[in-house]
């Protein structure tokens, strides 16, 4: 396999060896960094499923190795030439576990000594063009500024022109495969709107039209199986923060848990009506057809896989969408099982108050998890100033930004709900405390993730405003209540407020000032990697890729 271009451009660019030297590889221990990932097995109960459903999850797989394939295109490039330059198994793995040769937990640092830093624009840009050169451009070719395009450089007659590259055209072969087995899944579809879906999204991959389909996926509520797929997320591009990633989820429902959930769904129109923000701020109307459901997931792929794993969804991100018909939240349950017993217990162990642990369980967890996804869906989504989206106005600021007030302001719905006596056995502090410990859990995904970023925001604004305490002996952290809901609320709707005003110059700055690790925390954290304490999960999914065809073919 040749190298590709923003591969080789890199490793010239930085002044590294090239491809053929022996010296690729650092003095990095690269088996203790595989090991900051505990391997989990991810299984679901498919004992209700039908057989045609068995079928339709095997080519939900088969398809979403595509996608795999197709992130790997966005975040480096040739996958198999970065594969075959390593020789040593445990560095394979890891450039595996990270898509590239990129540490996605210590802020996306190198770990091969041919490459230099991650572009900040992973490979949806040229390695060498400036913001100035795309701001520039942009203005004259409003397609560069699409969230389904490759931006790439027009060298025909010695132009260096950027033009636009829609993906169904750079990725037409893979996408046309993908969107041929989601129709043929499709034909076993017994529920017309899941079919209905199906085949809307398989369109969607082959003409970058988005919209319909998602419409679509919003209508459905009886499937007992999903399939989340496309371009969906902006994390990766963290120059501008327009460009999608692929990935894809293959879905299980969890009937007895979704019915738990209900009755939150009618509820989003009052939520959003109480936000702690002036009436300017929650003026939208939430969409009426927003649901909560819990799934297990039995298979990850691309973005979604990616480093830090994903346990929870809430889509579609189109704003037309969100406010004609809301969003659907799908907690996956399996995977965040995984995350609570595998880290933030072992962690909690390490840095919670000792007579303060027991109030940490999987309930509050999953419920602080539940509502940092309803969170996503209220608030404002287009500025007051009707100059666009807030996705649009804080650019790559708006990721972290965004779930950070996720993060909090679901903290702060678990606080409203409790006091009205709609969460059964509540008890705050639990909540509080577990979002403590899980704060911890995802400052170590680094500043180079969004979730990262916007945990380590709360924890210093909490720090600042005596929300939690630190022992000094100790070296253990306590949740002050009555200071750390007045935390919540107060930053709830600062974060609220940059995003209605379209703030990029405050919001960029808030981010820099809070976005910093402290030397005391920096202690805490060492001791935590010290106790061996993995730093996130990765999934063995090899069962997902056979286990149903043993019941049956496609005929």
């Amino acid at each position: 396999m040749r190298p590709t271009a923003v591969a080789l451009a890199i490793a010239c660019l930085v002044g590294c060896a090239g491809p053929d030297s022996e010296s690729h590889f650092s003095n990095m221990d690269y088996a203790a960094k595989v090991a900051d990932y505990v391997p989990v097995k991810l299984e679901a109960d498919l004992s209700g499923l039908s057989k045609k459903q068995r079928l339709m999850l095997a080519l939900f797989v088969t398809a979403s190795q595509y996608i795999d394939d197709l992130f790997w295109e966005q975040a480096f490039g040739d996958k198999e030439y970065l594969l075959e330059l390593i020789d040593e198994p445990h560095a394979r793995r890891f450039a595996e576990i990270n898509y590239g040769p990129w540490d996605r937990l210590d802020g996306n640092e190198p770990f091969l000594s041919v490459f230099g830093p991650k572009p900040l624009g992973a490979n949806f840009y040229p390695p060498n063009m400036t913001k100035e050169e795309f701001e520039e451009a942009a203005k004259t070719l409003p397609e560069l500024l699409s969230q389904y395009s490759l931006v790439r450089r027009d060298l025909s007659l010695g132009s260096r022109k950027l033009i636009a590259v829609p993906y169904n055209e750079a990725f037409g072969g893979s996408l046309a495969q993908v969107a041929d087995l989601i129709r043929e899944a499709a034909q076993f579809a017994e529920n017309a709107k899941f079919r209905r879906y199906l085949n809307l999204r398989a369109t969607a991959l082959e003409t970058n039209e988005y919209q319909p389909s998602d419409m679509a996926w919003m209508d459905l509520r009886d499937n007992d199986i999903d399939l989340v797929i496309g371009p969906i997320e902006s994390y990766e591009d963290k120059l501008f923060g327009i460009k999608t990633a692929f990935e894809a989820y293959v879905l299980v429902k969890d009937k007895e848990w979704s019915a738990r959930l209900e009755k939150y769904a009618s509820m989003l129109p009052a939520l959003q009506d109480g936000l702690p923000v002036p009436e300017r701020y929650k003026s939208e109307e939430i969409g009426d057809n927003s649901q909560l459901n819990v799934y297990d997931v039995i298979y990850f792929a691309g973005d979604c896989n990616a480093g830090a794993k994903t346990i929870a969804i809430n889509l579609p991100n189109d704003e037309e969408v969100q406010l004609k018909k809301g969003s659907r939240r799908l907690q996956l349950k399996n995977a965040m099982r995984a995350k609570f017993e595998s880290i933030l217990m072992p962690i909690a162990s390490v840095l919670i108050a000792e007579d303060q642990r027991s109030k940490i369980n999987f309930d509050a967890f999953f419920a602080n998890t539940m509502f940092h996804e309803v969170a996503h869906g209220l608030g404002i989504k287009r500025t007051l100033d009707g100059k666009g989206t807030v996705r649009e106005a804080l650019k790559e600021a708006a990721s972290a930004l965004e779930e950070a007030k996720a993060d909090i302001l679901g903290l702060h719905l678990v606080g409203r709900l409790t006091d009205a006596g709609e969460i059964p056995d509540a008890d705050l502090d639990r909540n509080y405390v577990t979002f403590l410990a899980g704060i911890f859990r995802s400052i170590r995904f680094g500043t180079a993730t969004a979730h990262g970023t916007a945990n380590l925001l709360s924890f210093n604004y909490f720090e600042k405003a005596g929300a939690f305490s630190r022992d000094s002996e100790t070296g253990t952290y306590r949740v002050n209540s009555k200071e750390m809901r007045a935390a919540v609320d107060s930053l709830s709707g600062e974060i609220l407020r940059l995003q209605g005003d379209g703030a990029y110059g405050r919001a960029t700055r808030f981010l820099a000032d809070l976005g910093r690790v402290g030397e005391a925390l920096e202690v805490d954290l060492g001791r935590v990697e010290a106790a061996d304490i993995p730093v996130d999960v990765v999934f063995d999914q090899e069962w997902a890729e056979f286990a149903w065809w043993a019941e049956g073919t496609r005929d």
